[in-house]
């Protein structure tokens, strides 16, 4: 056992974000200068789990520099304890013999709902443990206000467009060349289109933009009509950031039609084994030949990449900054939030106040395509627009006259419960 004093544990856990060791180092800092004990938990809550004490002591003098590395120097783990009561009281009776008062977690969704289960069970236990959450997603998809971003994603937007840039130069470079690259993001559009947009990619597309279930042929329709716009000004060439969460759109029904598919216990795609960037080169090459238009696609994921780059000035610093905020929440006695910092201020978010009620989890923060930055990289795209269905250039360019044309594609800007069954009928 440590002593008794205050003892702040951190752990972290789901995926590598830039800027995790740069909280660390805030927390450790200011924990530190109070006369608080910090010690770091090896790969987050799956040793605790087992009863291991596997840690970190954490001093200001062994993390001077850590606050402009990748990775974490902790690692990390997806291990969810709140799946099993024996796992959670084992976690509780772990934290208590290493002399913990209090915790800390950086992490995504599922790790402020294992943090809020944390000192929900220690209190069933009789035993206190405060806690405070650090929100931490490349996918920027948890639910802070607008305009506060999570800590690490700037940082892969950053990354992310320098890689974009490349492969556009690659493209043009080597003309009737297109890039599928499949951006890191389940659940939210946020980083696909923060990175197609820094880039000035020729086409994102994002799922928020289809809030119901789609056939495969409607987001072959929309790439198809970008190459189409680009071939005729004499550009056939360009990269397309599809954002992954477009794969949950799509009628499982089409992907099935494909072939094999693997399915889980319950019956459902999983679709982390399905090559979503081969599917989309496929039907569009099907597509672009049917028009006599000759090109290469290559289908590229961008994600894991940009995960443990290191962190941008800006995210050094607001890391830090959350690090230093969830300290002086745990000293005013508070329990039970997640850190955010607006308008230059701390604010925590209570966590039964970003709950989703009808899952019990975390809300996750969409894409808000009524907002000046969607609207403004909307606008930067080249993809059919409605008043394309009046162009002849573009009819003629799908060997159809202006009337099929029309009737073949309007269906893209139309009601979204419309939409679906006419595409079908292609």
């Amino acid at each position: 056992m440590i002593g008794i004093r205050n003892v702040i544990a951190i752990v972290c856990g789901g995926g590598p974000a830039p800027g995790i060791n740069s909280v660390i180092s805030g927390i450790t800092n200011e924990a530190s200068r109070h006369g608080w004990d910090v010690i770091g938990i090896y790969d987050g809550f799956s040793r605790l789990a087992r009863g291991e004490k596997n840690y970190l002591r954490l001093e200001p003098k062994n993390i001077s520099h850590i606050h402009m590395t990748g990775g974490c120097i902790l690692k990390m783990s997806r291990y969810n304890p709140t799946k099993k009561e024996s796992d959670m009281r084992t976690v509780v009776e772990t934290l208590t013999e290493l002399g913990v008062t209090h915790l800390v977690t950086i992490g995504g969704d599922d790790t402020a709902y294992s943090s809020a289960a944390v000192a929900e069970y220690a209190r069933k236990m009789g035993r206190t443990i405060n806690v405070v959450h650090v929100p931490k997603t490349i996918d920027n998809d948890l639910p802070l206000p607008d305009g506060v971003p999570t800590f690490g994603f700037e940082t892969a937007r950053a990354f992310a467009t320098t890689e974009i840039e490349n492969l556009m130069e690659d493209a043009r470079t080597t003309n009737n060349r297109w890039y599928f690259t499949i951006a890191m993001g389940r659940t939210a559009g946020h980083l696909a289109l923060g990175m197609g947009r820094s880039a000035g990619a020729a086409l994102t597309i994002i799922p928020e933009e289809l809030p119901v279930q789609v056939p495969l042929q409607h987001v072959v329709d929309i790439i198809t009509g970008s190459i189409v716009k680009r071939y005729l000004t004499g550009k056939n060439y360009g990269v397309a950031v599809i954002a992954e969460g477009i794969i949950e759109k799509i009628a499982p029904e089409d992907f099935e039609k494909l072939g094999t598919v693997v399915k889980d216990e319950h019956g459902h795609i999983r679709y982390s084994e399905l090559d979503f960037g081969e599917i989309l080169k496929q039907a569009v090459l099907a597509e672009t030949k049917k028009l006599g238009i000759k090109l290469s696609i290559i289908d590229k994921e961008i994600g894991y990449e940009l995960r443990c780059t290191s962190p941008i000035a800006y995210d050094i610093d607001y890391a830090r900054s959350l690090g230093y905020e969830a300290v002086q929440f745990l000293m005013r006695g508070d329990s039970g939030a997640l850190i955010t910092i607006q308008d230059n201020k701390a604010v925590p978010l209570r966590f039964e106040d970003i709950k989703d009620p009808a899952t019990g989890k975390t809300k996750v923060r969409k894409v808000n395509i009524n907002s000046v930055h969607y609207k403004i990289a909307r606008g930067s795209m080249m993809r059919l627009e409605k008043e394309d269905l009046d162009d002849p250039g573009l009819a003629n360019a799908y060997h159809m006259t202006q009337d099929e044309f029309r009737k073949r594609y309007a269906y893209l800007f139309e009601a979204p419960d419309q939409a679906p069954a006419k595409a079908a009928k292609k």
